[in-house]
């Protein structure tokens, strides 16, 4: 059997105003292990002093391995140097990266140990803790009042995250160079919490955390971390991760879910759809906007024949419904998704198109005489985006009414005139309440507020409807031209009638 390569590993230093420790810090890293370095990256993040040089100077001295060093000409920030070094990894294949302060506070003695998990393939991130070992922080010099704070602080996210690291504020890591490129690691910051950034990008993408234990060393460095505004941006960063995975504000840094997370019975417009269709008789659906085809899995199972559309292909996608097209419907329905459908369904769609009437006038097109459509749209006039603009604090947030992908809103009213001009009936118009399940669980609070909000939805659906859901059919009203029977809908769509040909 054929052994598989070393990993290449690489180690980034990050430098500043470094020129008195990076050489020093540098001659610890062990001898028998600097045979397996790759390529060391030391970047000195515009210093005032000669760090550029020491490490230049360190750089050319007999027996040492390759080494890049750089110089930026503007302070990028701590994360802002830590991600020039990863994308610098990444371009020059390193498979393994570990992150080494120039100032050593954090021991290369330990390098081996740091790699070690990850080429096991035990995990992709391996940390350093100084708190694994009771005591030994402060024993190496750790200020009671940082101690304290880094406790604090690490239990906080670790009750906010469902973690359980021992050390959230470690500066000595290493990452498996794949497993960085799967993060979005650009988006983050480029200040000092950039470290707890990419911890919660690391556990919202279900990668593996390794701690080992470190010693702590203290000496006279200069510390450039202002402790208030790290701890309140740490505290920040967790916090907005836990409202981005509830839906509210944007949070760039955290990747959206492609697929649709469809739960039956949750209460949505999905659900309550779904609840329509039970009562409809099986037959031929289109899907649009289907994501995953979770939704037209629910549909199979009642006898449906469901053609999925949409704009990305979902894994498992084209296991869950008969047929499925890779279409943009922003320009209009794909021909190959045929007609004579029994029933069209536009999920939380058109909300999301800039020519909605286009695509329902469409829809109207491909489905047969009789047939019915089903779409839902967020109600821009609930509650909560009212008081969003009312105090002046409209902003997007990741899904829901003020999803940041919606290029149109809709109130009921607007929602009316935008179907009846589309060429469609009205047969049924209903209101959902707000999801409170959705960001407080399925606890007795959560099933108070959604019972007082589907009340409060019965009498006043404009202000208390979260979502608005529509079974519409092709207007079917005919008239009588020179003695032959022709759709309205099709008059309509003429730029003149000749005047032979006018009705009598």
């Amino acid at each position: 059997m054929k052994e598989s390569p070393s990993p290449r590993i690489g180690i980034l230093v990050v430098a500043y105003n470094a020129e008195t420790t990076l050489e020093k810090t540098l001659d610890r890293i062990p001898e028998d292990f600097r045979s397996r370095i790759e390529e060391i990256l030391i970047l000195d993040d515009a210093s005032h002093d000669a760090t550029f040089t020491a490490g230049c100077r360190w750089s050319q001295a007999e027996g040492m391995p390759r080494t890049v060093v750089m110089r930026h000409t503007k302070n990028l920030g701590y994360g802002g140097n830590q991600k020039a070094g990863y994308a610098l990894a990444a371009e020059h294949g390193l498979d393994i990266i570990v992150l080494l302060h120039g100032d050593g506070q954090y021991a290369p003695e330990l390098l081996p140990e740091m790699v070690a998990p990850i080429e096991r393939g035990e995990c992709e991130a391996v940390f350093g803790s100084r708190m694994m070992t009771s005591g030994s922080a402060l024993k190496g010099g750790m200020p009671m009042y940082k101690w304290l704070g880094n406790r604090i602080l690490t239990r906080l996210e670790n009750g906010l995250l469902g973690s359980d690291l021992t050390e959230f504020h470690s500066g000595y890591r290493a990452y498996s160079v794949p497993a960085l490129k799967q993060l979005p690691v650009d988006r983050n910051t480029d200040a000092f919490d950039f470290d707890t950034q990419i911890i919660v990008q690391l556990l919202n993408a279900g990668m593996r955390i390794k701690e080992i234990p470190v010693p702590t060393y203290y000496g006279d460095e200069i510390c450039y971390v202002n402790g208030m505004k790290y701890a309140k941006d740490v505290v920040k960063d967790v916090l907005e991760y836990r409202l981005a995975v509830k839906g509210f504000g944007t949070c760039r840094w955290i990747p959206k879910p492609v697929e649709y997370a469809f739960k039956e019975g949750d209460g949505s417009s999905h659900a309550v759809i779904l609840d329509k269709m039970r009562a409809l008789p099986p037959g031929r659906v289109l899907d649009l906007g289907c994501s995953g085809g979770l939704f037209a899995e629910r549909l199979e199972s009642l006898g449906h024949e469901v053609t999925g559309v949409d704009y990305v292909e979902v894994p498992g996608v084209r296991d869950r419904c008969s047929h499925f097209h890779l279409a943009n419907l922003e320009e209009g329905l794909p021909a190959e998704a045929g007609t004579g459908f029994d029933y069209v369904v536009a999920g939380d769609v058109i909300e999301h198109l800039s020519r909605p009437e286009r695509v329902l006038a469409e829809a109207a097109s491909v489905l047969r005489p009789g047939g019915r459509m089903l779409l839902s749209v967020p109600n821009f006039s609930h509650w909560y985006s009212r008081l969003r603009v009312a105090v002046g604090a409209f902003d997007y947030d990741r899904r829901g009414i003020l999803d940041e992908t919606h290029l149109r809103f809709f109130t009921r009213a607007s929602l009316r005139r935008t179907v009846r001009a589309a060429g469609y009936d009205v047969l049924e118009l209903s209101s959902t309440g707000a999801p409170f399940w959705s960001l407080l669980g399925r606890g007795p609070l959560a099933a108070v507020l959604g019972g007082a909000s589907r009340l409060l939805t019965r009498v006043r659906p404009t202000l208390f409807g979260y979502q608005h859901v529509a079974l519409l059919t092709p207007h079917a009203a005919e008239t009588i031209i020179a003695g032959e029977h022709v759709d309205v809908q099709d008059i309509l769509n003429r730029q003149y009638v000749p005047a032979d040909r006018v009705g009598v």
